[in-house]
């Protein structure tokens, strides 16, 4: 019964060395510059982190796509003042679009009266502020 043997840790009759574990460098003492030998290392003004970047790009698109927005509504056209009139007693719609709105159709004219006063008829009363579009 000695023909049969055991190979644990062992190949082909062989013995193999079992992994040593390998011990971590011991600490060395390393020589540190101190007093006027010591050059001074300039800091960076400004340094930016992984948070401080996401901040600062969502900021630029934030503004581009506020510029784009404005640019595409005609933020220009809405600053320009309007013309109001004071409609006076007896006056009606189509004669404030007939003496205003000279470039376009009396009917033409009391429609774009009533979109732009958002009138739900041609009806006006004496006193009432009305405001005057521009004609395109």
């Amino acid at each position: 019964m000695s023909a049969v043997a055991v190979l644990d840790g062992t190949t082909n009759g062989y013995a193999v060395p079992l992994p040593v574990p390998r011990r971590s460098p011991q600490p060395r003492l390393v020589s540190v510059p101190t007093g006027e030998s010591v050059r001074e290392v300039a800091q960076p003004a400004l340094r930016l982190t992984r948070a401080g970047r996401l901040v600062l790009t969502s900021a630029v698109v934030l503004v581009a796509l506020l510029v784009a927005f404005v640019a595409l509504t005609g933020g220009a056209a809405a600053s320009a003042p309007a013309e109001t009139v004071t409609v006076q007693q007896g006056q009606t719609l189509s004669e404030i679009a007939a003496e205003h709105l000279t470039g376009v159709s009396i009917a033409t004219g009391v429609s774009m009266l009533q979109d732009a006063n958002d009138l739900a008829s041609a009806q006006v009363q004496a006193g009432q502020t009305i405001v005057i579009p521009l004609a395109d």
